[in-house]
């Protein structure tokens, strides 16, 4: 193998595949990344098992040229390494060849480096997925959708699938759950070219949802996603992204949601969260988080919390609505953060069925999500 290529390419393609590497492995191939060189351009593909991700550059992108090759071949060099040696490179253009035994040289303006390099051959092979069933989403869609549902997944490995985020797919509606049972987000978006497609059951890691985001470009880019047996492959742009579908039956969740309500509030979603964020910073110093919400006879809504060691933090927001019975609720002030940090709309609804019952969030011009938080029974 004996090329030669533009700096800034292979750079973007290595922190590309470099998030598939785990640093933890104990086999020492997966701790390199792995170089196909053909005469269509290079190919990188890295993998920890879970996910594989795999990288195209081409010889030519529009009228520059990318990649020379002088010889095709493949070699595994190591990744720790590789990733950070290839951004320190003086010049723009990086020549490498493989020699006898991997040994592998890597030249840019005055450096020289030898890298001993592994045989592919003992590099596992990406999995084999059907393409017949395949959607497509905007990618700044996708990102949106996993950040907003993603915060809400176990991180507790005694529950293996709740550590990730359930995927449905039903009459052009691509919908997603996530859960850790004392709280819940869920996203859902009509997608335009799902006819036909179903799919439910599809679990996918929250940490690989968090990889995946990582590589999805902002814009309205394409994504388009293939669902196999026990595989979910992601498309984008010059890059493949594998990742393992979860084993295991996620639990029905619908039930948790209540369909009608006792209390209904709307409230400013910037000036709650500013007001609960005060009282999360006491609340956090008991180290349980709790803070507690209640309906004032003046018609306004109060938050407050407390440290037996600090004191008190108390104040009142006016609703933009409130319906119903009168309420006194506590509940997680740091899993409230987390939805009001997600949450786009300018007003939220808060709707209670009880002091012990879920409190359910509602962002007012968004009927795509929906949030579920458990409250606390305090003894007061």
């Amino acid at each position: 193998m004996k090329i030669s290529i533009m700096k800034s390419y292979l750079n973007e393609s290595i922190q590309q595949v470099s998030k598939a590497i785990s640093s933890r492995t104990t086999i020492p191939i997966l701790s390199g990344i792995k170089f196909d060189v053909n005469h269509q351009g290079v190919t990188l593909t890295a993998s920890d098992t879970d996910i594989s991700i795999q990288s195209f550059i081409p010889l030519e992108d529009g009228d520059k040229s990318v990649v020379q090759v002088e010889q095709p071949g493949s070699v595994v060099l190591p990744a720790k390494f590789f990733v950070e040696i290839i951004k320190k490179l003086p010049s723009q253009e990086v020549h490498m060849e493989v020699k006898e035994n991997f040994n592998t040289f890597i030249s840019a303006g005055a450096t020289e480096i030898q890298l001993v390099g592994l045989d592919p051959e003992e590099f596992p092979v990406l999995p084999s997925i059907e393409e017949n069933q395949t959607v497509s989403i905007p990618g700044d869609l996708l990102k949106n959708m996993i950040k907003q549902t993603v915060f809400s997944i176990s991180t507790h490995e005694t529950t293996p699938i709740l550590t990730g985020v359930l995927w449905s797919l039903a009459d052009n509606e691509l919908k997603f759950v996530a859960t850790d049972r004392h709280r819940l987000a869920t996203r859902s978006a009509m997608l335009d070219n799902a006819e036909g497609i179903r799919f439910n059951n599809v679990v996918i890691s929250g940490k690989t949802l968090n990889e995946l985001s990582k590589i999805v470009p902002d814009q309205n880019t394409l994504v388009d996603i293939v669902v196999a047996d026990n595989q979910v492959l992601f498309k984008i742009d010059r890059v493949l992204f594998y990742s393992r579908i979860l084993d295991g039956t996620y639990p029905d969740t619908s039930r948790i949601i209540p369909t009608s309500y006792k209390t209904e509030l709307v409230l400013d979603t910037k000036k709650l969260s500013e007001s609960i964020d005060r009282a999360y910073l006491l609340s956090r110093e008991e180290k349980t988080n709790i803070v507690r919400m209640q309906t004032m006879d003046s018609g306004t809504i109060e938050i407050s919390s407390s440290s037996s060691e600090l004191g008190k933090v108390r104040e009142e927001i006016e609703p933009a609505e409130f319906t119903g019975d009168p309420l006194k609720i506590s509940f997680n002030s740091k899993y409230m953060l987390d939805v009001l940090k997600v949450v786009e709309s300018e007003q939220l609804m808060i709707a209670f069925t009880g002091v012990m019952s879920p409190i359910i969030l509602k962002p007012l011009d968004d009927s795509h999500s929906l949030y579920v938080i458990l409250p606390y029974r305090t003894t007061n």
